[in-house]
């Protein structure tokens, strides 16, 4: 049996709380943990556990010197394949300016060809001005090379003429539903940006990638998550997906424990198939759904019930799906087969109306376990965070994301209305579970920059010193539980992960500083120094 123990730490263990369906519970902390295998079998004082006999021949020591150690990060919402081509893609997220954008997108075109460029993370909120992308701008370079790269929120995204042309995007192309063709005002013709629905139609002519890229993606994410601790994801699976995840599984590349939620379109397949919530191994499990209410706040997609500050014509777009009632219909049917469904909801109007749907599941089929999660939650009526609450309805939030929207968000929607964006300390309040996550690629899968727009709530560009909505703020140990126990209750693990204690599975990440005893402004310093997945030991810096 190979054994270890990690003495002379300051070990955090977690919420101590027997209701792991609630934000209570006391700090719990040890000095000494011990693993064999995969599991942990002590933690403790460190008297106690040589009393016992656990620390002796054959059991390999670790002297923490005074370090920490807390359970393995949960990133509650990321992208897996999806973001191991952005990694391997052209990276526009860098660029402050157009001239930025133009010259990264040139230099790309150039070492590449005419394969086609994709990728992006650009975001034109950041630029000094923040004119949308045109076509014009790029096509001068790039006549044979087709250009798609996704805005930063991935609900938008921009395409070069060639890339238009080999979608047969012209100026007569009709808006799909759900989805815009965003035209030139004098023209009418498209400029090359494309909102949510629309962008299909560039991604439909897009080569797909083949399994052995798809798989190469994946393990780019993994090693990027190793970096940072993350020993658990929920992704997100498109696609060829999960099946590539289930390869990694069975060929032992696995270096995080995976949830995968597939799209709510596959709802009768999944049911048909008789799988439940919770259905896999210890290292990939599914049965959760996925859909979309709406769009994303920095697209002017967000769906909300009074019109954008900055277009008092646009009040967002709603999802095709959740126009036509096939949403609902998913919702209830997937709720009685023991499907847990998550919806993907910005706009308060969105999210209101995806409560109603859950509460008419919740009344109207049988009771069971059946943790319901809104992703994102942004923005929300007053009304709906104590409806949120009282159906248990859980949060999957991305604290990052108020770090990049925040310092442009109130030019969307005005001051009102971002008194209740990213509202953590309202929702924990409320009796609201959240879990939290990055949204990966969209930001980085670094957990610790999330736990630092949580608790300090600064934004990119430096103006709310205090916080934005300051008294949205949350501790440190609220931030982590988001991380950690939150991520767990919700993909149904409570019982093996999130908490460090006996029979719990030995994840867990050494950090280079007590994070809960630092000033605030310092936890973005905060690096993993090491990460043990499964008992062993899989990044060290």
């Amino acid at each position: 049996m190979n054994k270890k123990a990690y003495i002379n730490g300051r070990i955090y263990r977690g919420k101590k709380s027997e209701d792991f369906s609630a934000n209570k519970g006391k700090e719990d902390f040890c000095d000494t943990l011990i693993t064999a295998n995969n599991r942990i079998v002590f933690a403790g004082k460190r008297e106690e556990a040589e009393r016992e006999g656990l620390i002796g021949k054959g059991v390999t020591i670790n002297d923490l010197k005074g370090g920490t150690i807390i359970p393995g990060f949960i990133d509650s919402h990321a992208h897996i394949i999806m973001g191991g081509f952005y990694l391997l893609g052209v990276d526009l997220q860098p660029a402050k300016t157009h001239e930025e954008f133009v010259s990264i997108l040139k230099k790309f075109v150039k070492e590449n060809g005419k394969k086609w460029i994709t990728g992006g993370n650009w975001n034109e909120q950041n630029w000094k001005t923040p004119n949308l992308p045109s076509r014009e701008w790029v096509d001068e370079f790039s006549t044979e090379t087709p250009i798609f790269v996704s805005r930063m929120d991935y609900h938008m995204a921009f395409a070069n003429s060639k890339a238009l042309i080999l979608a047969g995007i012209t100026k007569d192309t009709q808006n799909p539903e759900g989805g815009e063709i965003v035209r030139d005002k004098v023209t009418g013709e498209a400029t090359g940006i494309l909102k949510d629905k629309a962008m299909e139609l560039v991604q439909a002519v897009i080569p797909k990638p083949s399994e052995t890229e798809r798989e190469r993606a994946a393990l780019r994410t993994l090693k990027e998550a190793r970096k940072y601790g993350v020993t658990s994801i929920h992704d997100i699976c498109y696609e060829e997906d999960f099946r590539i995840l289930q390869k990694l599984e069975r060929e032992g590349k696995l270096s995080c424990r995976i949830f995968a939620r597939l799209p709510i379109e596959r709802t009768e397949a999944i049911i048909s198939a008789q799988i439940e919530a919770g259905f896999g191994s210890e290292k990939l499990k599914m049965g959760s759904l996925k859909g979309f209410a709406d769009g994303s706040l920095g697209s002017g997609t967000a769906l909300f019930f009074d019109p954008y500050a900055d277009d008092s014509s646009n009040y967002g777009l709603a999802m095709e799906i959740f126009n036509n009632g096939q949403m609902r219909e998913w919702i209830l049917k997937g709720d009685r087969a023991n499907l847990q469904m998550s919806i993907h909801a910005i706009g308060d109007k969105a999210n209101s109306k995806i409560i109603d749907y859950f509460e008419e599941a919740i009344q109207n089929n049988k009771k069971w376990d059946r943790r319901f999660r809104i992703e994102h939650a942004q923005h929300l009526d007053e009304k709906d965070f104590g409806r949120i609450g009282k159906a248990g309805i859980i949060v999957s939030a991305q604290p990052y994301h108020m770090y990049d929207d925040g310092s442009w968000a109130e030019k969307k929607i005005g001051k009102e209305r971002l008194k209740r964006s990213f509202a953590f300390r309202s929702m924990i309040d409320n009796g609201i579970r959240l879990c939290f996550g990055s949204d990966f690629p969209v930001v980085t899968i670094n957990p610790l920059a999330g736990v630092y727009a949580a608790v300090t709530r600064h934004t990119s560009d430096g103006k709310n010193p205090e916080g934005l909505i300051p008294e949205e703020k949350i501790s440190v140990y609220e931030a982590i539980e988001g991380y950690t126990a939150g991520g767990a209750y919700a993909s149904f693990e409570e019982r093996i992960k999130g908490r460090l204690e006996e029979g719990m599975l030995a994840d867990f990440v050494v950090l280079s500083e007590n994070i809960f005893e630092i000033e605030e402004d310092k936890i973005k310093d905060v690096a993993v120094i090491q990460t043990v997945f499964d008992g062993e030991t899989i990044f060290e810096a």
